[in-house]
Parts: structure tokens; C-alpha cells; sequence
């Protein structure tokens, strides 16, 4: 009886023990508190503005869930998707070029940006941080060279396509909140059912290890950055959509924000450890809290202040998790 009892718990035991329960909890919670502190928390259209509020920072949280899962770091991804949102919307209005093709050259160019620091990681063996800082540097005075420090406005349809919405029962919800969960769904997949997401964890573990056994790590590396400057891409193509403009200023909090999606996620920050699918549930964190704070009337430093706390924890409970298992 003993036996068959232990054989029942062990898969709720494997599911708590997993990097997302914890998280999943905290949202659960946390959506709780502020359901009963606020009679607007619970309604559809609060649920569909979460998600509208998390849908840029969440896309970039995927390509930083990328990096970090191989023990690096991305500061630049918030400037990288300025930039992107800046090329797509000056080439479509002010060089005439057709929507489609300034979208494409913007992913292209956030993409470039993602192999030349793949390529200075791997290549010259820099730190992930001081090539990322660095390049932060280098594009977020790029994106306002660019630009002449100019917001760009009369934006294309189809550039503004994702921010429209669409009827799901009462509550109105935009294609690009669709598409953000869509690359959730298939990272996922990517992470979980293929040799290359596999691959990118035992980079993560061990470089060396993951040497010996066959993986072209220097490889893989640059393909995981250039793949993550391609997701910042559609990031700021979601960014762009939002707001209905090219703004130069835009994405100067976000790097930090994804990394706290990231974080609060249970990915580690030390590599190989974590779940795509956490890095959501991380982002839908911070927006639950910004919302709920928000309509409980909180100021907005505080939101600030608890989201720091919480990414502090967040981190902490990660670094005794690895003590507890060495």
C-alpha cells in the first residue's frame, strides 16, 4: 500500500518540483489579492489589457530566456528593438518602401545585431555582460542618430495590424497579444521536444561538457543570439503596432524587464535551468502587479519597488535551490 500511495504522489511531487510551479503560484495568488482588493481586477477586458501590457516585454523576455538558458546575458535587447521599430517605420514612411519590406529588413537588422554579439562572445571570448552593456551603448545611440531624434508618425496599415483586436466573447483582444502566445507555444516546443533546445541546455550546464559530447557550442551560441535578435524584431514590430509610432525613446526600461520576467520565471540566471513557458508566467507577474497596484491606487514607485523585492527573492530562492542540490 505504502508503495502503490508513493507511486500516486510522485508525479503531484515531480510537478511542484518543477522550476514553473513555484511561479504559477505566485501569479495564482497574487491574482487572488487583487481580486479581492479591486471588483475590476476579475473582468475580461482588465485580463485582455494584462496582456497587452506584458505582450512586448514578454516577446523580449523569450529571446533573453534564450541567452540566459546558455549562462548569458542580454542588456541591449530593449535598444536592439528601438532600433528595429525605428528602421521599420522610417523606411516604410520616410523611404517609401513597402510595409512588408521595411518589417523584413527591421527583423534583419535586429538579427545582425544578435550575430555580432553572438560572434563577440564566442569569438574573442568577452563576457555576455560587458559585450551586451557595450552594445546597449552602441545601438541606443545608433537608434537616435538614425532618427534625428524624431518620433515617427502616419504609420501604414499593416504596420499597425497587430495592435487591432478582435472579438472573444465579450472582451476585445489585439492580434498581437495572439502572436505573443503563439511564440510562447512554439519556443516551447522548440525547448522541450527538439535535439537543438536539448542541445541549448547542456550548454547551459557545461560548455565543456556539451563540447565533448558533439554540439558545436561556438555555433550554437551565435545561432542563439541571432535567433534572439530576431524575436527583439517582433518585438518591436508588437511595439510598434501598440503604439501606432517609431519612438526613439522607446525600450530604455525594458532590457531590465524582461530579465525580470526571466528571473521571476524560475529560470536560472546561472544557465541551463528554466522553462519558456515560466519566463510567461514571469511577465504576466510583473503586468498582474502593475495593474492590480494601479487600480488599488498604489503610486507608481512603488510598483517599482515591489518588483524589484520580488526579483531579488526570485533570485535568492533560485541560489539556495542549487546549494540544496549539490
Amino acid at each position: 500500500m505504502a508503495d502503490a500511495a508513493t507511486l500516486r504522489a510522485a508525479p503531484a511531487r515531480r510537478l511542484l518540483a518543477a522550476p514553473v510551479a513555484g511561479p504559477a503560484l505566485a501569479l495564482v495568488l497574487a491574482c487572488l489579492f487583487f481580486g479581492l482588493n479591486s471588483g475590476q481586477f476579475f473582468t475580461g477586458p482588465n485580463f485582455s489589457l494584462i496582456i497587452q501590457q506584458v505582450m512586448v516585454v514578454g516577446t523580449l523576455a523569450i529571446g533573453q530566456t534564450l541567452i540566459i538558458l546558455t549562462a548569458g546575458i542580454d542588456l541591449a535587447c530593449g535598444a536592439i528593438m528601438a532600433f528595429g521599430g525605428i528602421v521599420m517605420t522610417r523606411l516604410a514612411v520616410g523611404a517609401g518602401l513597402p510595409p512588408l519590406l521595411a518589417v523584413a529588413a527591421g527583423l534583419a537588422v535586429c538579427a545582425a545585431f544578435g550575430l555580432v554579439n553572438g560572434l563577440l562572445v564566442t569569438r574573442i571570448s568577452l563576457p555576455p555582460f560587458i559585450v551586451t552593456l557595450g552594445m546597449l551603448n552602441v545601438v541606443f545611440a545608433l537608434t537616435h542618430i538614425y532618427s534625428e531624434e524624431q518620433t515617427v508618425t502616419g504609420l501604414p496599415p499593416l504596420l499597425t495590424f497587430l495592435g487591432q483586436t478582435f472579438d472573444l466573447g465579450q472582451t476585445r483582444v489585439t492580434y498581437g497579444s495572439l502572436l505573443t502566445i503563439l511564440l510562447f507555444l512554439l519556443f516551447a516546443y522548440l525547448l522541450g521536444s527538439t535535439a537543438w533546445g536539448r542541445h541549448v541546455y547542456a550548454l547551459g550546464n557545461s560548455p565543456e561538457v556539451a563540447r565533448l559530447t558533439g554540439i558545436r557550442t561556438r555555433r550554437l551560441t551565435v545561432g542563439v543570439y541571432t535567433l534572439a535578435g530576431f524575436v527583439y524584431g517582433i518585438a518591436a514590430l508588437l511595439l510598434v503596432s501598440r503604439t501606432g509610432v517609431g519612438d526613439p525613446q522607446a525600450g530604455q526600461s525594458e532590457n531590465l524587464d524582461s530579465i525580470t520576467a526571466v528571473v521571476l520565471g524560475g529560470t536560472s540566471l546561472f544557465g541551463g535551468r528554466g522553462l519558456v513557458i515560466g519566463t510567461l508566467v514571469g511577465a504576466l507577474i510583473v503586468g498582474v502587479f502593475r495593474n492590480g497596484l494601479q487600480l488599488m491606487g498604489v503610486p507608481s514607485i512603488y510598483q517599482t519597488l515591489i518588483t524589484g523585492v520580488l526579483v531579488i527573492l526570485a533570485v535568492a530562492v533560485d541560489q539556495l535551490s542549487r546549494r540544496r542540490n549539490r
